[in-house]
């Protein structure tokens, strides 16, 4: 598996030197995951889960309703719990390297919403952004000093702009995986869901959407299908229909992923796929990237170069 890009921890090394146990919740968090892949994993999956588009077609966080926003929170919580089987907290949500740590997910950068008995706890802060396709998470020893003085009925405060600082990152402004649905053309959005068919709305997806990783839970609310992912495979699905038109669905097989480092174009992670449209080219060829497929050389197709049936992709498993 491809690690994640994201912007390595820059103050790790700086955190508080007598918070011993803030540094071994660091360290096991980092140990568990050094990309950050997982934990963005989590974090898209969640957001998808919410979105729920298999069932009602959305894609966007704004048309979630406010009591979806509001269970945001706990279903983040649970999610890394399961992810990272973090033991339950005593007083907090989980323990970590043997230390109480509480959770908190916001929507909006330092909107995390700090209850009184976290106080004198640390504290995993988590935001995610799918408009900027960004998130991070950090930790931090709740102080009184730190928060926002607030009138909040239960309470709760955030923690104040000019306190952040003392907030360790784990990673911060991260690659989120794209909602490629969310970040298309509206144009070509709209082409897609114009079809009642499933099938054809995927067609057209993998059709306008090239060179970009496109998440499994983007094909499950295009398809809104049960059996969504076979209509994606060969044997009627769209990479049998789109054959003809040139274009390849690259997957997350291993023998997918080196087809697509060869071609230079993004390496689909587990889950995605990538599409593009090739075309053969000559052993001559050397201003594009080239791979061999059914004992032809193909490159991807530049502007205007006419369409030809595209190669068939190994299908033997990862």
């Amino acid at each position: 598996m491809l690690p994640l890009d994201h912007s390595a921890a820059t103050n790790i090394a700086s955190a508080d030197q007598d918070d011993p146990e803030l540094a071994a919740v660091v360290e096991a968090l980092r140990a568990a995951d050094p990309s950050g892949f997982r934990f963005a994993t989590v974090l898209r999956n969640t957001i998808d889960q919410l979105l729920d588009g298999e069932s009602t077609g959305r894609y966007d966080w704004k048309t979630l309703f406010k009591t979806e926003k509001t269970h945001a929170g706990t279903v983040v919580e649970i999610n890394l719990q399961r992810e990272f089987r973090f033991a339950d907290g005593d007083a907090m949500d989980y323990k970590i390297a043997g230390v109480d740590v509480d959770c908190k997910y916001s929507q909006t950068f330092g909107g995390w919403m700090i209850p009184p008995e976290a106080i004198g706890h640390l504290c995993l802060l988590v935001w995610a952004d799918d408009y900027k396709s960004r998130w991070s998470a950090g930790l931090v020893r709740i102080r009184a000093e730190l928060l926002n003085q607030g009138n909040n009925r239960d309470l709760k405060q955030t923690v104040n702009s000019k306190q952040r600082e003392k907030i360790t990152w784990l990673w911060r402004d991260a690659e989120l995986p794209e909602n490629v649905l969310l970040h298309m053309d509206p144009t070509d959005r709209k082409a897609v869901f114009a079809s009642s068919s499933g099938q054809a709305r995927l067609n057209e997806l993998f059709r306008r959407v090239q060179k970009r990783r496109i998440g499994r839970n983007v094909v499950r609310t295009v398809a809104q299908q049960k059996d969504y992912m076979k209509r994606v495979r060969g044997n009627g699905g769209s990479r049998s229909a789109l054959r003809r038109d040139g274009i390849l669905i690259i997957g997350d097989y291993e023998s997918h992923r080196r087809i697509a480092e060869q071609l230079g174009i993004p390496v689909p992670r587990e889950g995605e796929f990538v599409s593009v449209r090739a075309v053969e080219v000559g052993p001559a060829e050397t201003l594009r990237p080239t791979v061999v497929l059914s004992e032809r050389r193909w490159a991807c197709a530049l502007p205007g170069e006419p369409p030809q049936a595209a190669p068939l992709l190994p299908t033997h498993t990862k």
